[in-house]
């Protein structure tokens, strides 16, 4: 395995804070993006969609839950399946109490195109307690690029289309055969009763919110993936990923 090289305290101390340089300046350009993401316009969400949670059927506005942001993470879970995919599993998994987020006015909530029985299953089996709502027969997880169906809609994903993507080393999902699901996580804004549109991200967009990804970018071995620089530190893959 490539390990960093053993230095003296003063040759590590220097290093330090050399990067700390440039951690500072990383977090400043980082505060300037997020300036930008909230400087970004919005669209209208003009189509009726139809949910399936825990109280019955919802619509988009109930799954605000009166909050005026709704944050929604697209969990895959397809409806054929009989669990949730593991990487989306853990996702959650690392999220906490929802005390702070609904303080700031912001609700949370699973979207997921299986029918909601197998959510609810899956839900009690992991001890979950965020709102998870079944949009299966809506056109949500097609109009919000996270279910791949061009019989239904040209195939679309984290704004590449299936022409951009044959270009790309990191493609071997588009080969799978349709339908099928991605996750991303999508941020919607409430004025009175009409709902607006203002963030998708997708593929890594969501790592930031997680404690694993963002601690393990602190250690010497990385999140141990292949494509991690240096290389040489990274762990056997797993058949465990999703894209």
């Amino acid at each position: 395995m490539n390990l960093p090289d053993v230095v003296s305290r003063d040759e590590w101390l220097a290093a330090r804070e050399a990067l700390l340089t440039e951690e500072k300046a990383f977090t400043k350009q980082r505060d300037a993006l997020n300036t930008r993401r909230r400087e970004l316009p919005m669209v209208l969400v003009d189509k009726p969609y139809s949910f399936i949670g825990a109280s019955g059927p919802a619509g988009l506005l109930d799954l605000f839950e009166g909050r005026n942001q709704l944050v929604v993470y697209h969990f895959m879970y397809q409806p054929e399946w009989d669990a949730g995919c593991p990487n989306c599993t853990g996702f959650v998994d690392e999220i906490g109490s929802l005390e702070y987020l609904h303080g700031a006015n912001t609700t949370f909530a699973l979207v997921s195109r299986a029918p909601y029985e197998k959510l609810a299953a899956y839900q009690g089996e992991r001890g979950w307690s965020f709102p998870w709502y079944s949009s299966y027969r809506s056109d949500f997880n097609y109009d919000y690029q996270v279910t791949l169906d061009e019989s239904v809609v040209p195939f679309v994903y984290n704004y590449r289309t299936k022409a951009d993507w044959d270009l790309r080393p990191d493609n071997d999902f588009v080969q799978q055969d349709q339908p099928f699901d991605l996750h991303g996580l999508s941020c919607f804004l409430r004025v009175g009763d009409a709902i607006h549109h203002t963030y998708s991200t997708y593929g890594r967009g969501p790592d930031s919110m997680t404690f694993t990804p963002t601690a393990l970018d602190l250690t010497a071995l990385g999140r141990q993936e292949p494509w991690e620089k240096p290389a040489g530190r990274s762990l056997p893959p797993t058949d465990d990923h999703c894209h």
